[in-house]
Protein backbone atom coordinates (compact mmCIF):
# COMPACT_ATOMS: atom_id res chain seq x y z
CA UNK A 1 0.00 0.00 0.00
CA UNK A 2 1.31 3.80 -0.65
CA UNK A 3 -0.26 6.72 -1.16
CA UNK A 4 0.02 9.31 -3.35
CA UNK A 5 -1.48 12.16 -1.76
CA UNK A 6 -0.76 12.96 1.76
CA UNK A 7 -3.53 11.57 3.90
CA UNK A 8 -6.19 12.83 5.91
CA UNK A 9 -5.12 13.97 9.23
CA UNK A 10 -7.49 11.86 11.35
CA UNK A 11 -6.77 8.64 9.27
CA UNK A 12 -3.04 9.47 10.03
CA UNK A 13 -3.37 9.92 13.20
CA UNK A 14 -5.77 7.03 14.09
CA UNK A 15 -2.94 5.04 11.89
CA UNK A 16 0.06 6.34 14.43
CA UNK A 17 -2.69 4.89 17.44
CA UNK A 18 -2.92 1.55 15.89
CA UNK A 19 1.01 1.08 15.45
CA UNK A 20 1.21 2.17 19.37
CA UNK A 21 -1.33 -0.36 20.79
CA UNK A 22 0.59 -3.00 18.36
CA UNK A 23 3.20 -4.73 19.93
CA UNK A 24 5.99 -4.03 17.81
CA UNK A 25 9.34 -1.28 18.96
CA UNK A 26 11.37 0.21 15.97
CA UNK A 27 14.65 2.52 15.99
CA UNK A 28 13.86 5.00 12.26
CA UNK A 29 16.66 6.54 10.38
CA UNK A 30 15.22 8.68 7.51
CA UNK A 31 17.79 11.03 5.65
CA UNK A 32 17.31 13.97 2.76
CA UNK A 33 12.94 13.39 4.12
CA UNK A 34 10.18 11.41 5.81
CA UNK A 35 10.95 13.53 8.70
CA UNK A 36 7.29 14.55 9.94
CA UNK A 37 6.92 10.72 10.32
CA UNK A 38 8.97 11.18 13.21
CA UNK A 39 6.95 13.75 14.50
CA UNK A 40 3.99 11.94 13.98
CA UNK A 41 4.96 9.15 15.67
CA UNK A 42 5.81 10.77 18.66
CA UNK A 43 2.78 13.28 19.08
CA UNK A 44 0.76 10.34 19.23
CA UNK A 45 0.02 9.17 23.03
CA UNK A 46 1.79 5.79 23.09
CA UNK A 47 5.14 6.31 21.33
CA UNK A 48 7.31 5.21 24.62
CA UNK A 49 5.79 1.98 23.48
CA UNK A 50 6.47 1.72 19.54
CA UNK A 51 10.14 4.35 19.41
CA UNK A 52 12.92 3.51 20.71
CA UNK A 53 15.04 5.73 19.07
CA UNK A 54 14.86 8.17 16.41
CA UNK A 55 18.08 8.85 14.02
CA UNK A 56 18.94 11.58 11.44
CA UNK A 57 21.94 10.96 9.42
CA UNK A 58 21.53 13.64 7.20
CA UNK A 59 25.06 14.57 6.19
CA UNK A 60 27.00 12.67 3.81
CA UNK A 61 29.69 11.95 6.78
CA UNK A 62 26.91 10.87 9.27
CA UNK A 63 24.77 8.71 6.72
CA UNK A 64 28.40 6.69 5.69
CA UNK A 65 29.19 6.47 9.00
CA UNK A 66 25.85 4.94 10.15
CA UNK A 67 25.79 2.50 7.67
CA UNK A 68 29.53 1.77 7.65
CA UNK A 69 30.42 2.40 4.13
CA UNK A 70 30.28 5.41 2.04
CA UNK A 71 27.57 4.54 -1.17
CA UNK A 72 27.65 5.36 -4.46
CA UNK A 73 24.37 7.58 -3.94
CA UNK A 74 22.79 8.32 -0.53
CA UNK A 75 19.33 8.03 -2.26
CA UNK A 76 18.67 4.42 -3.20
CA UNK A 77 17.02 0.71 -2.11
CA UNK A 78 20.33 -0.21 -1.22
CA UNK A 79 21.37 2.41 1.13
CA UNK A 80 18.00 2.64 2.32
CA UNK A 81 17.74 -1.46 3.30
CA UNK A 82 21.36 -0.69 5.14
CA UNK A 83 19.61 2.23 6.76
CA UNK A 84 17.25 -0.80 8.16
CA UNK A 85 19.25 -3.31 8.95
CA UNK A 86 21.36 -0.91 11.19
CA UNK A 87 17.88 0.13 12.93
CA UNK A 88 17.19 -3.40 13.35
CA UNK A 89 20.55 -4.47 14.63
CA UNK A 90 20.34 -1.27 17.31
CA UNK A 91 16.83 -1.98 18.21
CA UNK A 92 17.84 -5.48 19.03
CA UNK A 93 20.51 -4.05 21.58
CA UNK A 94 17.64 -2.13 23.21
CA UNK A 95 14.82 -4.71 22.99
CA UNK A 96 15.76 -8.14 24.88
CA UNK A 97 13.65 -11.23 24.68
CA UNK A 98 11.05 -12.14 21.96
CA UNK A 99 8.84 -8.53 21.45
CA UNK A 100 8.63 -7.54 17.77
CA UNK A 101 10.99 -5.20 16.54
CA UNK A 102 11.88 -3.51 13.40
CA UNK A 103 14.42 -1.23 11.60
CA UNK A 104 12.76 1.85 9.80
CA UNK A 105 14.28 3.97 7.51
CA UNK A 106 13.96 6.07 4.44
CA UNK A 107 16.28 8.08 2.06
CA UNK A 108 14.75 10.40 -0.07
CA UNK A 109 15.36 13.58 -2.60
CA UNK A 110 13.18 16.03 -2.64
CA UNK A 111 12.48 19.99 -4.09
CA UNK A 112 15.83 21.46 -3.44
CA UNK A 113 17.15 25.05 -3.58
CA UNK A 114 20.15 23.57 -6.08
CA UNK A 115 20.41 21.79 -9.50
CA UNK A 116 20.19 18.04 -9.05
CA UNK A 117 19.94 15.30 -11.65
CA UNK A 118 17.67 13.01 -10.90
CA UNK A 119 14.00 12.18 -9.98
CA UNK A 120 12.52 13.46 -6.94
CA UNK A 121 11.93 10.06 -4.68
CA UNK A 122 11.88 7.94 -1.86
CA UNK A 123 13.22 4.41 -0.52
CA UNK A 124 11.44 3.13 2.43
CA UNK A 125 12.84 -0.39 4.14
CA UNK A 126 11.25 -2.21 6.61
CA UNK A 127 13.58 -4.71 8.47
CA UNK A 128 12.65 -7.03 10.99
CA UNK A 129 13.41 -10.62 11.83
CA UNK A 130 11.92 -12.03 8.92
CA UNK A 131 13.47 -9.93 5.92
CA UNK A 132 13.28 -6.49 4.48
CA UNK A 133 10.54 -5.23 2.58
CA UNK A 134 11.05 -1.91 0.84
CA UNK A 135 8.81 0.58 -1.05
CA UNK A 136 10.31 3.33 -3.74
CA UNK A 137 8.58 6.35 -4.86
CA UNK A 138 8.69 8.10 -7.23
CA UNK A 139 7.67 11.98 -6.77
CA UNK A 140 6.59 14.35 -10.33
CA UNK A 141 9.37 17.43 -10.19
CA UNK A 142 7.48 20.60 -10.19
CA UNK A 143 3.96 19.36 -8.78
CA UNK A 144 4.01 19.98 -5.37
CA UNK A 145 6.23 21.97 -2.74
CA UNK A 146 8.99 20.08 -0.18
CA UNK A 147 6.66 20.16 2.73
CA UNK A 148 3.96 18.29 0.54
CA UNK A 149 6.40 16.02 -0.45
CA UNK A 150 8.47 15.28 2.67
CA UNK A 151 4.52 15.06 3.71
CA UNK A 152 3.56 11.70 1.24
CA UNK A 153 6.95 9.99 2.43
CA UNK A 154 6.40 10.36 5.92
CA UNK A 155 2.73 9.18 5.20
CA UNK A 156 4.28 6.56 3.43
CA UNK A 157 6.49 5.43 5.65
CA UNK A 158 3.76 5.07 8.38
CA UNK A 159 2.15 3.18 6.11
CA UNK A 160 5.17 0.64 5.83
CA UNK A 161 5.69 0.77 9.58
CA UNK A 162 1.46 -0.19 10.18
CA UNK A 163 2.15 -3.33 7.38
CA UNK A 164 4.89 -4.50 10.04
CA UNK A 165 2.70 -3.85 12.87
CA UNK A 166 0.07 -5.82 10.93
CA UNK A 167 -2.33 -2.98 11.94
CA UNK A 168 -2.73 -2.02 8.10
CA UNK A 169 -5.69 -0.51 7.01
Amino acid sequence: MSAVEPLNTNVRISLVDQIHDSPLAIVIATTGGGVASVSDLLLVPGASRTVLEALIPYSFESLSGFIGRSPDQAVSQEVAESMALACLARAEELIQGSIPVAGVSCTAALVTDRRRRGDNRAHISIATREGVVSVNLSLEKGLNDRATEDRIVSDNILLAISEAAQVAE
